[in-house]
């Protein structure tokens, strides 16, 4: 098994982040660079995750080895104090004492993660501080050419990048300047990490703060259900208002391009740019666009004014804008819309007295064989109505103990003698017993919890409409490769904060331990001292303070009093914005039972009518067939009877001849009606009914 658990973390950690790129991205529209960049940052930083509890428990191994090696400390006579005599003393040696060393099932060997860190760890900061940001630029940019694109990126990032060395070559020159600093080229790397390190932290303990709180509260909500659709209503209101502003936004950009495709005709030089942003406009806008358009008119120069490509690229960052708004607006209501129905049912059916779950809207999709046996309307009515609100209030309240657990020994961590913090304490005990398969265990749900709090909140919050993570493919671009530098940069200073935690780092502890390799790659904080005895223990204790503001929802009413609408139980705009999205939805609910009951009533007509056009076209198709058969018979027999006799008289050959010469009926089925009279009159008709097709179609609709 040695690297084996190592290579399946690999492979699992990889398609987990191609679930998540999938959920939010949009692998057939977006651009390959976009989801490789974004796909690398969220792989590398989940890598790390699932990969420190693996080097955790090999690190414990190898102080294992390193305790038995080492000689037992057998007292001098010097040392023995003067009333204890020699005859007395009797000294056990330490190897006697310490449990034999196991190796852990998924130990790694040496050399193996030190490589394995660096790599990870360096690749991940230039996708955050380099890669990324220029990424971002580019995809943003409304350039028509690959060089346009770069060229707007450059720009973009001048000052972001101009900074950042004006920063690093201010500190550069000030140590090289100093007489008494003497930095090696180790030392400047500790520090630029440290310095990363120190940026993360910061951030990583607001989000740490809000999700601490806000996840566990989100489930006891969820068991909620008449909360939960309130809440529900409430975001309907405010989804609709965006979702008009999307739609007038998008109306107001297309105007605009109608009018530049008018004035720039086919043989213009910037046609081809016209072109490629009516290719980014939605299709009906393209077919309007495309009627009103008088191709074989030619431009004149001296009397029209024509915009300049630079305002066509920004056009064309426009219309990229309000399409991706338009589109996500859309698809979240119908989500959101789907939601209020579902809740409103539950509502419903919480009263039921034959438990069985009954849908307003039944799905139009055939019944799979979960749904016919496992998932049966009894099994849903348990669930959705007993079962899964009583599963939210208790993972809600495992949630909370956790919550507690970190903010205990956030504050405690420090403490060494004695030991205070409550995810050291269950290391120190399973270490005791060399239980590895405990250590990882302990060490992964833990550090799972702490990147669930920070992740979810970074999913969750949204800075206007600049950074919004939406699932169902409908995130941009930006918003994507923004999440893989905010991961980035919080994944690494959050395994220092779990390692310091759990008293596996000696910065920290100030024990003289084995480190970890991931310890090993950060570097010794004793180069910045002020840092590593101050800021990385006394920060975290901030964590307690942005708790209680969550738990009051301070942050929530701030923004509430500013003019944002935030939902706040209390607050009269929170009521009135209630009442919109509940009759809202009601609307949404009757325009689509009106679409049902259409879809219903035309179903029915078609079997009712449908069928008895099908029977009686099929029973004048028979007597068609047997008037066809007939008629052949008495031709051929009188076939039979010209060849064999000889006719008697001149009137019997032509009667002959005439038989031969005619031609059967032409006879159409899809000209009968349903009307008897009418049909027996055109049936009259012989061939007459070939030209009276038209007058059989003129019902099909119906």
């Amino acid at each position: 098994m040695s690297g084996a658990a190592l290579g399946i973390e690999i492979v699992v950690v990889f398609f987990l982040a191609l679930f998540l790129l999938h959920r939010y991205g949009d692998f057939r529209k977006q651009q390959r660079m976009v989801l490789f960049g974004t796909l690398l940052a969220w792989y590398l930083c989940f890598l790390i995750v699932f990969i420190l509890p693996l080097d955790v428990s090999t690190t414990i191994y190898k102080q294992c080895k390193i305790d038995h090696e080492e000689p037992a400390s057998v007292p001098t006579p010097g040392s023995l104090p003067s009333n204890h005599t020699t005859a007395n003393t009797s000294v056990t040696p330490a190897k006697s004492v310490l449990k034999p060393c196991y190796k852990p099932w998924s130990y790694i060997p040496d050399g193996i993660m030190p490589v394995f860190w660096r790599v990870v760890y360096w690749t991940s900061q230039c996708l955050t501080w380099l890669l990324l940001p220029f990424m971002q630029s580019y995809a943003r940019s409304g350039g028509f050419s690959i060089t346009g694109k770069i060229k707007t990126a450059l720009i973009e990032n001048a000052i972001y990048y101009g900074t950042y060395l004006l920063i690093f070559g201010s500190l550069l020159i000030y140590v090289a300047v100093h007489p008494q600093w003497h930095l090696s080229w180790y030392e400047l790397q500790t520090i630029g990490i440290t310095a990363a390190n120190t940026w993360g932290l910061f951030l990583l303990v607001l989000l740490l703060g809000y999700g601490l709180v806000e996840i566990p509260r989100s489930y006891w909500n969820a068991s909620r259900h008449g909360h939960l659709l309130i809440k529900t209503y409430f975001k309907a209101s405010k989804l609709m208002t965006e979702k008009a502003d999307a739609e007038e936004n998008l109306e107001d950009v297309m105007e605009e391009v109608r009018k530049v495709s008018e004035s720039i005709k086919y043989n213009h030089p910037l046609r081809k740019y016209i072109d490629t942003i009516l290719r980014k406009c939605p299709v009906d806008y393209q077919e309007k666009m495309g009627r009103n358009m008088d191709d074989y008119e030619d431009f004149d120069d001296k009397q029209n004014t024509y915009p300049s490509e630079k305002s066509l690229v920004k056009l064309h960052k426009q219309v990229i804008y309000a399409v991706q708004r338009h589109n996500r607006t859309r698809v979240q209501w119908q989500i959101l819309l789907q939601e209020a129905i579902h809740l409103e049912d539950v509502a419903k059916n919480e009263t039921s007295s034959t438990h069985q779950f009954v849908h307003s809207f039944p799905s139009c999709e055939p019944a799979g064989w979960v749904s016919r046996y496992l998932y049966t309307p009894t099994a849903e009515w348990y669930w959705e109505c007993f079962l899964k609100c009583w599963f939210y209030r208790l993972l809600s309240v495992v949630l909370t103990l956790f919550s507690v657990a970190v903010v205990w020994s956030e504050c405690t961590f420090f403490s060494t003698r004695p030991v205070l913090s409550l995810f050291a304490v269950f290391i120190q005990l399973a270490e005791r017993d060399y239980n590895y398969l405990y250590i990882e265990m302990a060490c992964f749900v833990t550090i799972f919890f702490l990147c669930t709090c920070v992740y979810s909140t970074v999913f969750r919050i949204r800075v206007f409409n600049y950074y919004y993570l939406a699932s169902h493919h409908q995130t941009d671009a930006y918003s994507l490769q923004f999440s893989g530098m905010l991961f980035c940069r919080l994944t690494p200073p959050l395994c220092l904060n779990f390692l310091g935690l759990i008293h596996m780092d000696s910065a920290i502890s100030h024990q003289l331990k084995e480190q970890t390799a991931y310890t090993s790659i950060m570097g010794s904080m004793r180069v910045l001292s002020f840092i590593a005895n101050g800021f990385y223990i006394y920060y975290p204790m901030l964590i307690v303070i942005l708790c209680i503001a969550t738990y009051f929802s301070l942050g929530t009413r701030c923004l509430n009093l500013l003019g944002f609408q935030q939902f706040v139980g209390d607050s009269e705009m929170t009521s009135d914005l209630i009442d919109e999205g509940k009759e809202l939805i009601r609307r949404e609910k009757r325009k689509r039972q009106r679409v049902e009951d259409g879809e219903n009533r035309r179903r029915e007509w078609k079997e009712r009518y449908g069928n008895q056009r099908e029977d009686y076209t099929a029973r004048n198709r028979s007597s068609h067939e047997m008037k066809e058969t007939s008629y052949s018979d008495t031709v051929a027999a009188s076939n039979r009877q010209a060849k064999y006799s000889r006719p008697g008289t001149r009137s019997e050959r032509d009667r002959m001849e005439l038989l031969q010469d005619a031609e059967p009926l032409d006879f159409n089925a899809e000209t009968l009606t349903d009307e008897p009279l009418e049909a027996d009159a055109r049936h009259a008709g012989g061939r007459y009914l070939s030209m009276s097709s038209s007058r059989s179609r003129i019902f099909d609709d119906v």
